[in-house]
């Protein structure tokens, strides 16, 4: 099991801490709820330094990622991000990422934690044009400022003036005296103004400090992994291993906008994924809330009036911000239409639920 430059924080602090995607991680400190509130209302940071972080250099790194990546990397500019998939060759999806363009011949990729060895494998079996591959996963901390107070907390520590840096951009910049911490404007909990930090290892501890001593007036608190996925799900973000996998169509997933057809991007299984497009899927993935009491789960059964099965569950909770159970899944297209009465099967019970737009939380 690995560990993090910030395991032994955690564990001070009382964090729960579980096995997840081969790193030691916490889940929760104080309570799920109590954090997810605290990034809805104040700041919170999340160590997510288990993400994976991969370095793809030289004349030809442009070529590579637009043919192992779903998005058109070519519409990327100098310190800008994007929010991309690698479609697969069985027409699914071998991880979700983001791609920061830091100039013409230097892109870093963001994947997460437990495909880290799968990317790295799929990226360099898809290497024709040789581009230089660097993973730079285990030297690289990741920490998420996010909540209404990030911007006012995270810019007591940097000359950078952060409200210039636009949404899905990034800067390099001195943090806390620490220099080359990148800065990113991403996150996944849906907090607008909130921020996404990456540096070495070796300056994780002085960070750590530098941040909760500037966010104290704010009510700052480490949140775990319990509501990042909270978060996440209230906003109707996807999850690998949930939401996405290596048979999900982006299209199907609703992530047609990072799915790009302009002639001159071939990605890998490109006709499959347009046809799909272009056809209409067969099953698309939705959010619902629950209107009977309970609470929706993975692999649950959604089904029609009649009891048909029409799909299955991939997320869902006791939404903390909205008081009311939410969830997502796959159902069949021609039972997938927006207020749509639908039911959840929870222990034998048909329990019914509304088809509603992401996002759940509006903000």
């Amino acid at each position: 099991m690995k560990n993090t430059a910030f395991t032994k924080i955690h564990e001070s602090l009382g964090a729960k801490m579980v096995p997840f995607a081969g790193y030691n991680m916490p889940v929760q400190y104080e309570g799920v709820n109590a954090e997810h509130e605290t990034v809805r209302t104040a700041v919170g940071v999340f160590d997510v330094s288990h993400m994976g972080e991969i370095w793809v250099k030289g004349p030809k790194a442009l070529e590579l990622l637009q043919r192992i990546t779903s998005n058109d990397v070519s519409k990327l500019e100098d310190w800008q991000a994007q929010y991309s998939c690698f479609p697969n060759d069985k027409g699914g999806i071998v991880d979700d990422l983001i791609v920061y363009r830091f100039d013409a011949e230097n892109y870093l990729l963001v994947v997460n934690a437990s495909n880290i060895d799968k990317d790295w494998k799929w990226i360099n079996q898809h290497n024709t044009e040789c581009a230089t591959l660097v993973n730079a996963s285990d030297e690289t901390s990741l920490l998420a400022i996010q909540g209404p107070k990030a911007m006012a907390t995270l810019q007591k520590l940097t000359d950078t003036d952060l409200s210039t840096i636009g949404f899905y951009t990034f800067r390099r910049a001195t943090v806390a005296g620490v220099p080359d911490v990148i800065i990113s404007a991403t996150g996944y909990t849906g907090e607008k103004n909130s921020f996404e930090i990456y540096f070495a290892n070796d300056d994780g501890i002085k960070l750590w400090n530098a941040i909760f001593e500037a966010g104290e007036e704010f009510g700052i608190k480490p949140i775990g992994l319990g509501a990042r996925d909270t978060l996440r799900l209230e906003m109707g973000f996807c999850l690998y291993g949930n939401d996405l996998n290596d048979t999900t169509s982006p299209i199907e997933a609703g992530l047609g906008w990072i799915t790009k057809f302009p002639d001159y991007k071939h990605f890998i299984l490109r006709e499959h994924h347009e046809k799909i497009k272009n056809e209409g899927p067969k099953r698309r993935l939705r959010g619902f809330e629950m209107i009977d009491k309970g609470i929706p789960r993975q692999h649950y059964e959604i089904c029609d009036e009649q009891g048909n099965v029409i799909g299955e569950v991939t997320s869902g909770t006791m939404a903390p911000t909205l008081k009311k159970a939410i969830g997502m899944g796959y159902i069949n297209s021609e039972h997938s239409a927006f207020d749509n009465e639908i039911f959840i099967k929870i222990r034998d019970k048909m329990l019914r639920a509304k088809i509603v737009k992401f996002p759940f939380y509006k903000g």
